[in-house]
């Protein structure tokens, strides 16, 4: 069978960073929600996805297709019932659409015309951004499962303080020595050629992920998810980076989102809580306004390639767009627009020109190539973001 996952309704709803990547491709837990999918599925998928990301995110269409919405995490029970689905069959969670069995044009699905098959159990969706880091837990507890499931982790080195080492699992290549994991609050993973310093101490539920890196005496609060390639330091709080990203020194980072190829400079802080312990509210791409979070911690929402210099301050509830560059004193106000170049006491529109040279060297010192598909997205991504920036 065929699958392919769709970005759903909860696609704008998920900006900034779904600018730059399908719904699927976002980060929760330890995998991606495309890798959960193809390990529990045991196939590779495609994506229905905007048009401008279709280059680089291609469909692949057979005569027969399970169409699954990528907003939903997958589970065991959930597995089996998409596999056992036959043509004109649909699954629904209320009135969502979670997956269908189709031999037709996508753009000419009836559902009316569908046998809806309710699917009662829980199941994890992230369809906010917010999600992202407060159903993270879940996320990694359902990923370390699945990942760990009869196989047996590297030793833990004698100079590691460790509480629960049976909730603990470390992965080939790894290295940590005199740190302290703290595994009694939900699992620990260290992924392949990962890097815990000295120093450091984590409290689960914790996934660094392959080749990250934990930087020297990092204090960690799960659940936090460090992706790939990624460095931290000071000190996380429920947060996740998507991967290529770093929050390598001193500074608070809590309850927040930075995707791909980010950078705080040295002691950059977040605020997570309002004075007045109110609600938090977001900026909302899709009604253009702030929303609200129905959370009382709600830190930095940080699209791919933004970036913020030394002692930069973030309020409550800060979205910051795709490739902005923040600096100098006081607040940046809430809501940074994509390509916005300044801080407190203003903003100028950050030319693609630039942004692109800054993007060519910051991806190759990891030695990956700056396509010319990645600068079709963000140009995209420039003119589509245009009404935002107040020039």
């Amino acid at each position: 069978m065929n699958y392919i996952l769709f970005d759903g309704p909860s696609r704008n709803k998920l900006l900034p960073f779904t600018y730059t990547r399908p719904v699927a491709d976002i980060r929760v837990g330890i995998l991606t929600i495309r890798e959960k999918w193809e390990k529990y599925l045991g196939f590779t998928t495609s994506t229905v996805t905007e048009e401008y990301l279709t280059e680089k995110f291609p469909m692949v269409e057979l005569e027969e297709n399970v169409m699954i919405n990528g907003s939903y995490l997958p589970n065991g029970e959930l597995v089996e019932l998409i596999k056992s689905l036959k043509e004109k069959q649909a699954i629904f969670k209320d009135e969502d659409v979670i997956a269908f069995h189709t031999t037709e044009d996508q753009e000419e699905v009836n559902f009316d015309e569908y046998e809806a098959i309710e699917f009662e159990r829980d199941i994890l969706c992230v369809e906010h951004t917010w999600d992202i880091f407060s159903k993270n837990g879940k996320a990694i507890q359902n990923d370390f499962e699945l990942l760990t499931h009869e196989r047996k982790s590297q030793p833990i080195p004698k100079s590691v303080n460790v509480i629960n080492p049976e909730n603990i699992f470390i992965e080939e290549g790894a290295k940590l020595e005199f740190a302290t994991l703290n595994a009694s609050s939900g699992p620990i993973y260290i992924g392949k050629d990962a890097e815990i310093m000295e120093g450091s101490i984590i409290r689960g539920p914790f996934a660094l992920c392959d080749n990250a890196t934990v930087k020297l005496g990092a204090k960690i609060y799960g659940p936090t998810t460090v992706g790939p390639h990624s460095k931290v330091g000071g000190e996380v709080n429920n947060s996740v980076l998507f991967g290529y990203s770093n929050k390598g020194h001193d500074g608070f980072l809590g309850n927040s989102v930075l995707g791909e190829w980010c950078n705080l400079g040295a002691d950059t802080n977040n605020s997570n809580l309002k004075n007045n312990y109110a609600e938090v509210r977001l900026w909302d791409y899709e009604t253009e306004g702030f929303a609200k979070t129905g959370l009382q911690f709600c830190g930095l929402m940080m699209g791919d390639h933004s970036k913020c210099g030394i002692n930069t301050m973030f309020n409550t509830g800060t979205v910051v767009g795709v490739s902005a560059n923040i600096f100098g004193s006081g607040f940046p106000r809430n809501f940074v627009p994509s390509f916005s170049w300044g801080g407190s006491n203003g903003f100028t529109t950050y030319l693609t020109k630039k942004a692109f040279e800054v993007a060519q060297v910051v991806i190759s010192r990891r030695h990956i190539e700056f396509t010319e598909q990645d600068a079709a997205i963000l140009e995209h991504v420039f003119e589509d973001t245009k009404k935002y920036r107040r020039q």
